[in-house]
This record gives structure tokens, sequence and C-alpha cells, in this order.
């Protein structure tokens, strides 16, 4: 059974919004590693329709020689979450409705993790139904003041369990949570 990791760019303040900012911060090598190793355990990508809107014409211009993490997006089979996307025009791609039944299925029958990055109102989701098992949460040095956030004023409350931490010498943090126990 393959295991759902969400991967979010966020700031301070908890923006989680088109991560721009994140190139005043390059990555480090070990930043990097961290990261394929997210992508490298997973043989599926889940996505929100907008981030997979937003993910297709950009990663489908890149190749390996561009971005090491080209082929892993580009050839990965992605699940999409949608309820108004019809042809997927970015593939390998399967669009489903948000179902939490059925994407507990989908992590059995999936050989390998479900990657997910971005996608702020599924992740939403998928929180509130118990179904992430990793939270990998990349946080920059830098406050927004603007939204959107993963976890909303007014939003559900979510209670998580830390899992780990690593803190990179351009400033970033990256915690990972898991579900809380009890």
């Amino acid at each position: 059974m393959g295991k759902i990791k969400v991967h979010e760019f966020t700031t301070l303040d908890g923006s989680v919004g088109v991560p721009m900012w994140t190139m005043d911060f390059p990555f480090t090598p070990e930043q990097i590693t961290e990261t394929g190793a997210l992508t490298g355990a997973a043989s599926g990508i889940l996505l929100g329709r907008a981030t997979y809107e937003m993910f297709g014409p950009a990663w489908s211009q890149r190749t390996v020689e561009d971005d090491p993490g080209a082929p892993f997006f580009n050839d990965t089979r992605k699940y999409v979450v949608s309820s108004t996307l019809t042809e997927p025009t970015w593939g390998p791609a399967t669009v489903l409705p948000y179902d939490a039944i059925r994407i507990a299925q989908l992590k059995d029958e999936v050989d390998g993790d479900l990657y997910v990055s971005g996608s702020g109102t599924l992740v939403r989701s998928l929180i509130a139904d118990g179904l992430v098992d990793e939270l990998h949460l990349f946080v920059y040095p830098v406050g927004l003041g603007e939204g959107p956030y993963l976890f909303p004023p007014g939003g559900a409350r979510a209670t998580l369990a830390l899992l780990g931490s690593t803190a990179y010498e351009n400033g970033v943090v990256h915690l990972t949570y898991g579900p809380a126990a009890g």
C-alpha cells in the first residue's frame, strides 16, 4: 500500500499560492536530495485541476537537461481530481471526482506512493478525510500578508504529529508531519 505524500511550499504566514517567492531562495543540494526522495518513491501524481493546468504547460516544455525532475512530472501517471475537467491535455492522466473512498482505494492500486504538489483545495480535503500520510511543508523565510492559505481562517482544525525537520542553509525549513496519534 502506497502513501499520499504532500509537498507544499509555504511562507512564514502560511501562504501557499503560486510560489514565485521561492526564486529568492535557491535550492540547496540537501533540499534537492530531500525533494528528489519524495518524487523518487512515487509512481503516481495526485493533483487538483488548477495545479494540473498550471503544471502542464510549465513541465511539458522541460527536458531532463533543463530540470532533472522533468521526466518524473511528464512521464508519471497523473490523477487529476476535478468536477469540471473532462479531457486531460498533459498526460498520461486520469480525471476523477473527489471521493475519499476512491482516493483511499487508489493508494492500494498504485505501486508506490502518490505525490501531491500544490493543489491546496485538494490537500485541505485530503487532510480533513485523514488521507494524508505525510505532509511536507517547505517553509520559506518570507511573509506575504496574503493567501491562499493551506489552513485558512475559519477552516476546520487539523492536528498533526511532527515526523521530522531539516533546516537548510538558504533559510528554508522542511517540516514533515503525519497523522496525530489517537
